[in-house]
């Protein structure tokens, strides 16, 4: 419940700072003392956009700080979910700077707007004109047949499967509309894979190829040098080989005399060894490499292969053609399992619609059990608003498509006279009647939610006398499982308040300010005399107003 409202700097309002307890608070106050003004500030806090227009002082910040006990409403979650510290007794401020930047807080949390209105809806009801329109939208309606009929159960497990129901779908489309797309395509992909496999791709084989290539196209140079390296080697009188022999001989006569010549001798060894082995080399690939223009054509025909298909897919080298195979092939290979993959798919979106089916039913059936309690319940409390004659048709319809709200489609009609036609809320329901019936709703709706802080702003505008004095009533019944507030001209409502507030305009030299003070005893009785029959107070008004009071 709201337990204390601070504003400052906002419209006519300087500084004000007003707390309230539980139970039905009621506020009166001259026609533009301001209480539209506090509720503006008030709607600051619950998360409407801010305008620089409504700063009193355009040099001075705007501050709205509203205080709420929030320990019944189970509100634990919402603070876990948006990372804010939670407490018992909460306070969210609203802050408007002379720049125009606006800035909101949760227990001194920076906050979004999304997310300070998201909590002021849980927190705070305020009933103005524009919302009695909401009781002429199905959405409403229904609300308040699931309300009697236990259905928010039911309500939340379908709303859960409806969602994924709903990705199925959206995934299984997707699935067939590439599928399309990918059948357009899939001969094309096909040929460029087996293009790529013919190719018999492998890494590293590049290089291979290219050298193959160069030994292959340069077999003459390459023949002409391994002769000219073993002739360099092996002549009889100036050869490598030769010429090594005989050191070999000398150091081998020097190795018996001394250490270090030993060493000389084995390392000069060691070369005849290694000179003698690169001889035989030479000799080998001298007899062994020969012209082959069959297999140069080969591979030239393969390195040509190679550099074709790097153009055609904009690779540099085969590791990119390797990558393009691989995207290509999981194409095909994901083309050719579509088929399969829509048909497991339709067969879960088949399954997942059965249960919402099922839950979509359950939540039907109990709507029509509770349709009968409801016109009950709003027929008893109308007739003793003075519309006794009222009726309301109330029916359900099986709808094509699954909505968030179920699988119903409703008629909710009225007729405020007996022979008169049934029609629509909005159609043929005045402004004051309109304002009894959500009055109506609200009240049992009380009964069945943990509805919030409810505050009518003017519900009662259009009635007068006896009707008044029930609609008081029915605000002050409310009052006793919540908080409830009634902005009100009538004195009759006024009267029911457990505590009575006034707005009103005081004026300080050439400045306007607006006030709000709560009401003692003797000050309320002065104030409904005042509702009742003007400023000069009567002995029959103040009679009047003691009256309405005991």
């Amino acid at each position: 419940m709201l337990t204390n409202l601070a504003i400052k700097n906002y419209a006519l309002i300087d500084d004000l700072n007003v707390s309230f307890t539980d139970g039905f608070t009621v506020i009166t106050g001259e026609t533009g003392a301001g209480k539209s003004i506090l509720l503006g500030g008030l709607s600051l806090v619950l998360g409407k956009r801010a305008d620089l227009g409504s700063l009193r002082d355009k040099d001075t910040k705007c501050v709205i700080e509203a205080e709420f006990q929030i320990d019944k409403y189970g509100l634990n979650s919402f603070f876990d979910k948006n990372d804010l510290e939670y407490a018992a007794s909460t306070i969210i401020r609203r802050e408007i700077h002379p720049s125009g930047k606006s800035r909101a807080f949760i227990n001194d949390s920076p906050v979004t707007l999304d997310i300070l209105t998201d909590l002021g809806g849980r927190l705070i009801d305020v009933h103005s004109q524009h919302q009695t329109l909401k009781l002429t939208e199905n959405e409403f309606q229904l609300k308040v047949i699931d309300a009697l009929a236990n259905n928010s159960k039911d309500l939340l497990d379908y709303q859960k499967q409806l969602a994924t129901y709903k990705e199925t779908s959206k995934a299984l489309q997707e699935l067939i509309d590439f599928q399309k797309e990918a059948d357009k395509e899939h001969d094309y992909n096909t040929f460029l894979l087996q293009e790529l496999e013919q190719a018999s791709l492998q890494e590293g084989m590049q290089e291979d190829l290219e050298a193959q290539y160069e030994q292959l196209n340069n077999v003459e140079t390459i023949l002409e040098q391994l002769s000219k390296g073993y002739q360099l080697l092996n002549d009889e009188q100036v050869g490598v080989l030769t010429l090594l022999a005989e050191l070999k001989q000398a150091s081998n006569k020097l190795s018996d005399y001394g250490n270090q010549y030993a060493q000389l001798n084995e390392r000069i060894q060691s070369v005849f060894i290694e000179i003698d082995d690169i001889s035989n080399e030479l000799e080998s690939f001298r007899d062994t490499t020969e012209a082959n223009p069959a297999q140069l054509e080969e591979v030239n025909a393969k390195l040509q292969l190679l550099y074709d298909l790097q153009r055609k897919h904009d690779a540099q080298d085969v590791d990119e053609l390797l990558a393009v195979k691989k995207r290509i092939s999981e194409k095909v290979s994901a083309t050719e399992n579509l088929a399969a993959d829509i048909q497991e798919k339709g067969e879960l979106l088949l399954s997942q619609k059965e249960v919402l089916e099922k839950l979509a039913s359950s939540i039907h059936m109990k709507r029509q059990k509770a349709i009968p309690e409801l016109q009950r319940q709003l027929l008893e409390n109308l007739s003793n608003l003075g519309m006794s004659s009222a009726s309301f048709n109330i029916e359900l319809h099986p709808s094509e498509s699954f909505k968030d709200s179920g699988k119903d489609d409703l008629t909710f009609l009225f007729s405020a006279n007996k022979g008169t036609n049934f029609g629509e809320l909005k159609k043929i329901a005045s402004g004051g009647e309109l304002s009894r019936i959500m009055l109506t709703i609200k009240s049992i709706l009380a009964r069945y939610e943990q509805l919030p802080t409810m505050m009518f702003d003017e519900i009662d505008t259009g009635v007068s006398g006896e009707i008044s004095h029930k609609m008081g009533d029915i605000m002050q019944a409310m009052s006793s499982g919540m908080q409830v507030f009634s902005i009100t001209h009538l004195p009759q409502v006024a009267s029911k308040g457990h505590q009575h507030f006034k707005v009103f305009k005081e004026e300080d030299g050439n400045t306007t300010h607006t006030r709000m003070r709560r009401l003692s005893q003797d000050e309320r009785v002065v104030e409904l005399a005042e509702m009742l029959g003007g400023k000069s107070l009567s002995d029959a008004a103040l009679a009047h107003a003691k009256q309405l009071l005991n």
